[in-house]
């Protein structure tokens, strides 16, 4: 069983991930939380197999985060977010910055079985920029 952690601040996405994972029998989201500030407790309580990570949110944003996981021992991130289109800086940045690999969150519904594939990728350390 992988423990996902959800980082986003709209209750919405991080609804429509959980009803996207729910259904998969070798995941379970173990927190959902609105703030950087609320994923650390998270992570220190859950120790989740994977981070989903939105970029854009208020105070400390996903970018900053993802600095702050790289001096530390971590689950793998994926960013799942509106400025991460294929090929985008952003998506680039991202990966620089140490996620595993990056969905585009307005692609959540269409695309829900290559969501959950690419998280299933980035939990068993196989995900890259291709698409699942």
């Amino acid at each position: 069983m992988f423990n996902v952690l959800v980082v986003d601040d709209s209750l919405t996405v991080r609804a429509i991930i959980e009803q996207l994972l729910e259904g998969e029998k070798d995941f379970r989201v173990v927190g959902s939380a609105d703030s950087v500030v609320a994923a650390r407790e998270m992570i220190e309580k859950f120790v989740p197999s994977v981070i989903i990570l939105d970029l854009a949110m208020p105070g400390i944003d996903g970018f900053a985060f993802l600095d702050e996981l790289a001096g530390h021992p971590h689950a793998p991130v994926l960013v799942v977010s509106s400025h991460t289109t294929w090929g985008s800086s952003a998506e680039t940045e991202a990966i620089e910055r140490g996620a595993k690999a990056c969905f585009d969150k307005a692609e959540l519904v269409r695309h829900g079985k290559s969501f959950v594939a690419l998280v299933r990728k980035a939990v068993n350390n196989t995900a890259t920029l291709d698409r699942a």
